[in-house]
């Protein structure tokens, strides 16, 4: 399910260590890296060629600090509006995951001082993984799915039980967030799944490729109850379904009602203390 990454650098944030621990997972260990840096457009020829000099310096430092074999990797300096090259490299590509470092910014914050990670999330289709500033990426072991009964968060499950098929001692987190709005917190409560459909049946996906799992409920605010399950199950890896409810018309349009909405992706993405996969499930 994946075979080519984008990774996108900076020469700052996390983005090339999360790719060092995901390379540890034996089910995308031999999967193709594409390394992007993107040098934005200067005022004169001096600025522009100093620009071009670090980039290729970033994308140096990149590739020794991965080490990765030279037939699995290659790099790609480009001129242009980040948010955009992000997006027009990954379809290039045809990239499986897009990852890429996030400073955490809440969405208002992300509109004003034109963050690429938001941009990126809200203008591509492809699964994204989010790697903040201020977090510690971690041996991958523990991976959440928060689960319900929609086609994203079973594409979630189907990304998760893939990653996880070959891990030694690796686990599955299936947790079920009964919504309060009002946001009235109930315990954090590890359940038999027999007594809740929507977890049965991702157990039952799970028991078929032999992956341990364990199940969890709780209600409140959905946002702030994932990120409370991640914070306190001391999660690796959490995967969130994010529906792209954008008509394909659209694609190169930000859908400002999401970015300045409420979405449950955009608290997960700001709020959890855990690198987050978002991955997509497109609406025909």
């Amino acid at each position: 399910m994946i075979n080519k990454i984008l990774l996108t650098v900076s020469g700052l944030g996390h983005a090339e260590e999360m790719l060092k621990t995901l390379r540890e997972i034996p089910s995308i260990e031999s999967a193709k890296v594409t390394i992007l840096h993107v040098v934005q457009a200067q005022n004169t020829a001096a600025t522009m060629t100093t620009k071009w000099e670090n980039g290729g310096k970033i994308l140096a430092n990149a590739i020794q600090t991965l080490n990765l074999d030279p037939s699995q990797v290659s790099s790609i300096l480009r001129e242009g509006d980040p948010k955009d090259v992000v997006c027009q490299v990954a379809d290039e590509i045809d990239a499986d995951l897009i990852v890429m470092g996030s400073r955490g910014l809440k969405r208002l914050q992300s509109i004003l001082s034109n963050s690429v990670s938001q941009y990126v999330f809200q203008l591509s289709s492809r699964p994204m993984l989010l790697v903040k500033d201020d977090i510690y990426v971690k041996r991958i072991k523990r991976i959440m799915v928060a689960i319900d009964n929609s086609d994203s968060a079973k594409n979630c499950l189907k990304l998760a039980l893939f990653l996880l098929r070959d891990i030694q001692g690796g686990q599955l987190i299936l947790a079920n967030i009964s919504t309060d709005l009002g946001g009235k917190k109930s315990e954090i409560t590890e359940v038999n799944s027999d007594k809740n459909p929507v977890l049965a049946a991702a157990v039952a996906e799970a028991q078929k490729q032999g992956i341990q799992s364990r199940t969890y409920i709780s209600s409140g605010k959905p946002g702030e109850e994932i990120c409370r399950l991640a914070e306190e199950l001391n999660i690796d890896l959490l995967l969130l379904g994010s529906p792209d409810r954008r008509p394909s018309i659209a694609k190169s349009f930000v859908d400002i009602d999401r970015l300045i909405g409420s979405s449950l992706s955009d608290y997960v993405r700001v709020n959890a203390t855990c690198p987050v996969l978002l991955a997509r499930t497109i609406a025909y």
